[in-house]
C-alpha cells in the first residue's frame, strides 16, 4: 500500500494499493481489484474483502468510462462516472487504474474529499477541473495527491493527443518529447505534468505525488500498456471523523 505524502488533516485518510498481497493468479497476480478484466470473480471478491478490512465501509466503486462526470457518493444513484466526492464521514471514494492517473483531493479544512480517474481522455475532457468544481471549495484551498501512473519515458501517444492538450493550454507542449526512435507523429507524454498544468491553471497550488511509473515498475504495479491483460489498483480516500 502507498499512503499519500501530503499535509492533509489527520482525519483525511487515503491510500493506493499495489499489485501485491492478494490471491489472484497470473496475469492478474495478485491483488487485482478490478471486476471487469477477466479475473476469477471469487478472487476479486477475496481481494476486495482484504482491502475492505482497512476501510470504514465498502468503497463507492464507479463504472469508469473515461469521462469528466463526477458523482456525490450517497446521493447519485448512477455511478457511471470517473470521479466521486463526499462530505460524509465513513464514505470511501475510489478509482481503479492500471496506467491512468489516479488523483486524490481534499480541502485544507478536511471537510470534503474526492478521487478522480484521469486517463488522457478524461484529463483532456476536464475531469480534474470538474472534480474541484464539485467539491465547492476555492481552488487555493484544495490539496491534491497524484498516485502512480505511466511515466514520461513510457507513455507513447500520437500527434492527435498532443494537439488536444496544446490547443487547450499552450504550455502543455512542454509535457511532450519527440519519440526516442524518432517515429513520425509519435511523442512521449508526461501525464503528471499535464495534470499539474491543468490544476495550476485552475488555481490549485498544493500538488503532491507523481514520479512513479506503472509501466516500468512491474513488481509493484499493473500496467495495461505493458501487459494488456492485467489487473487494476485502487486509489481511495475518506473522512475518518467529522472535522
Amino acid at each position: 500500500m502507498i499512503s499519500p505524502d501530503w499535509p492533509a488533516p489527520a482525519w483525511v485518510k487515503g491510500l493506493m494499493t499495489t499489485r501485491q498481497g492478494g490471491v489472484s493468479v497470473a496475469p492478474w497476480a495478485s491483488l487485482n481489484l478490478g471486476d471487469h478484466v477477466g479475473d476469477d470473480p471469487a478472487h476479486v471478491a477475496a481481494n476486495r474483502a482484504r482491502l475492505r478490512r482497512q476501510l470504514p465501509a465498502e468503497p463507492g466503486w464507479l463504472r469508469q468510462v473515461h469521462s469528466a462526470r463526477v458523482v456525490e457518493l450517497g446521493r447519485d444513484a448512477n455511478l457511471e462516472a470517473d470521479a466521486s466526492f463526499t462530505r460524509q464521514t465513513g464514505r470511501v471514494c475510489a478509482v481503479l487504474t492500471a496506467d491512468c492517473l489516479p488523483v486524490l483531493f481534499c480541502d485544507r479544512a478536511g471537510s470534503v474529499v474526492a478521487a478522480a480517474h484521469a486517463g488522457w481522455r478524461g484529463l483532456a475532457g476536464g475531469v480534474l477541473e470538474a472534480t474541484v468544481t464539485a467539491m465547492k471549495v476555492a481552488p487555493d484551498n484544495v490539496l491534491v495527491w497524484m498516485g502512480a501512473a505511466i511515466g514520461p519515458r513510457a507513455f507513447e501517444v500520437g500527434e492527435d493527443v498532443r494537439e488536444v492538450f496544446v490547443s487547450q493550454h499552450p504550455q502543455a507542449a512542454n509535457a511532450f518529447l519527440p519519440h526516442p526512435a524518432f517515429i513520425h507523429g509519435k511523442w512521449l507524454a508526461d501525464i503528471y505534468q499535464l495534470a499539474r498544468i491543468r490544476l495550476e491553471h485552475l488555481g490549485v497550488q498544493a500538488i503532491y505525488g507523481g514520479g512513479r511509473c506503472t509501466f516500468n515498475e512491474a513488481d509493484s504495479f499493473y500496467s495495461y500498456r505493458r501487459d494488456g491483460r492485467t489487473g487494476r489498483m485502487a486509489s481511495l480516500i475518506w473522512l475518518e471523523q467529522a472535522p
